[in-house]
């Protein structure tokens, strides 16, 4: 119906000036109409340009105003020429005709309040507000300082029309055929295929997106960095265990048992199991040795240790923890037969920690961890394999600042300048493992340990321009955002 309109219409006329007026007038609501025009105009049956025009609606304010006039008209109605007391007036009068109406009266010089008594100023007024909505409301154009007015008051609602104006495009007809879109058996049985018009095919068309899976950042950046470390010819520690004993966690570390780092406010102790029972006797003696008296050039912590401490399961707070176990087994593969061998070690993992979620922080994220172990390494080793790995991050200008952690003797933050911030930023931790962390487990005293450590989530959201760490981790990341996002190209060298 609306197409042979369309048609009709065109045939004998220029132009349909305005769809809407048009669909109005053919009683079909204008999205039909609007789908039957960009069908005609993709046949280039038609051609159609669309425009906007935008109409004024009366609020329900205004429609009330419209009806029984403005608050001010009827506030200055109501003051008889010798005037009225403000308290006999505020009773007559509706609360919102009085609160609106004294206002506007006075600020149209029509009326003067002193001393609690209303006077009039002139004698008649007209009631312009009311007039001005009644156009309105025929469909009629007012000045546009007026609808300012009106709008600011909240009177009238603007409302965006889009239409189209049609004319005759350059395959027009006044009888669209129906194109066939595909030759069947039925046409080559009839023969009637020699007469029918085909739809011709769109070969720039796209097809249907094809539903495939998506690598979150996170594993992008992950899998770059894991890249980085073989290259330089470090071997993956297994990081499957997400419940650790404190032992391994803490203890093992030459960690205090009273450390604040130890505390429930800070870590996800576990209820079930709540405590371990597979621990090397030798080498927890060993460990307790060392927090108790000291031991290899070191005085301890001088407290009591206590096992049942060491023996609390909990959910790591670092990767370390993997770290500990790796070098002890390290230690243990010794013998006079078998000595010692270097090795290059990193993990990549997650770890929890009891904190507060913000923009910055969660319970849980990924930690990375490297170290290297081997004989007679310093601190100018640490730095400059800090230097190779951070390069190939594509972090060049590296600053080191001195810090503490319990079980690393030096410690080094490390610092990068941010091009975008233009200012150091903090990306990682840093350090040689101590005596009383290495000695006790049975590593020769001429080997030592240097290890760093960043988190994954940092370096991933500078990245990807991402401000915020629950948009790129966690239940409320946007699907849209892992689809789209592009390659992870770290600053290989």
């Amino acid at each position: 119906m609306a197409e042979d309109a369309i048609l009709g219409f065109l045939q004998t006329n220029d132009e349909i000036a305005d769809s809407h007026q048009f669909a109005a007038g053919i009683g079909v609501d204008h999205t039909e109409l609007e789908n039957v025009i960009k069908r005609l105009s993709g046949f280039e049956i038609v051609e159609a340009k669309d425009f906007k025009k935008d109409n004024y609606l009366l609020s329900e304010e205004g429609k009330l105003y419209a009806l029984e006039g403005s608050p001010e008209v009827n506030f200055f109605s109501a003051v008889p020429v010798e005037g009225i007391s403000l308290a006999n007036l505020k009773a007559k009068l509706d609360p919102k005709v009085f609160s609106i109406g004294s206002s506007w009266a006075k600020k149209n010089g029509w009326i003067e309040i002193a001393k609690g008594f209303v006077t009039r100023k002139v004698e008649n007024v007209e009631d312009k507000v009311k007039d001005l909505l009644k156009t309105i409301e025929e469909g009629k154009v007012v000045d546009g300082n007026d609808v300012a007015d009106l709008s600011k008051r909240k009177l009238i609602v603007k409302q965006t029309w889009r239409g189209y104006t049609l004319r005759k495009g350059s395959k027009y007809v006044s009888k669209r055929k129906k194109a066939a879109t595909d030759l069947t058996r039925e046409h080559l049985q009839r023969g009637d295929w020699k007469d029918i018009e085909f739809k011709e095919y769109n070969l720039n068309a796209q097809g249907q997106p094809i539903q495939i899976g998506y690598l979150q950042p996170l594993l992008e950046v992950r899998e770059e960095i894991q890249n980085i470390f073989l290259q330089m010819g470090f071997e993956e520690m297994p990081t499957n265990n997400f419940v650790e004993s404190s032992f391994w966690n803490f203890d093992a570390l030459f960690q205090p048992q009273q450390h604040p780092a130890r505390d429930s406010h800070d870590t996800f102790f576990l209820k079930a199991p709540a405590t371990t029972r597979c621990l090397p006797d030798d080498y927890v003696e060993s460990v307790k040795r060392v927090h108790e008296s000291g031991g290899h050039g070191s005085k301890g912590y001088g407290y009591d240790w206590k096992r049942e401490e060491a023996e609390k399961n909990l959910l790591r707070t670092h990767t370390t923890a993997v770290s500990t176990r790796m070098l002890y087994k390290l230690a243990q593969q010794i013998t006079p037969k078998t000595p010692f061998m270097p090795k290059r070690y990193y993990s990549i993992d997650r770890v929890f920690r009891n904190e507060a979620v913000d923009r910055t922080h969660l319970a849980e994220f990924h930690q990375i961890e490297g170290l290297i172990c081997d004989h007679g390494l310093t601190l100018g080793d640490l730095i400059g394999v800090l230097e190779d790995f951070f390069a190939r991050l594509g972090m060049s200008k590296l600053r080191f600042k001195p810090a503490y952690n319990p079980y690393t003797e030096p410690s080094m933050e490390i610092f990068s300048y941010h091009e975008g911030l233009k200012k150091w930023v903090e990306v990682g931790n840093s350090g040689m493992f101590r005596p009383e962390m290495l000695l006790p487990m049975g590593l020769p005293k001429d080997v030592n340990v240097i290890a760093w450590g960043l988190s994954l989530e940092r370096p991933t959201m500078i990245l990807y321009g991402i401000d915020n760490i629950r948009d790129l981790f966690g239940p409320k990341v946007d699907f849209n955002l892992i689809k789209s996002n592009p390659l992870c190209r770290l600053g290989l060298q």
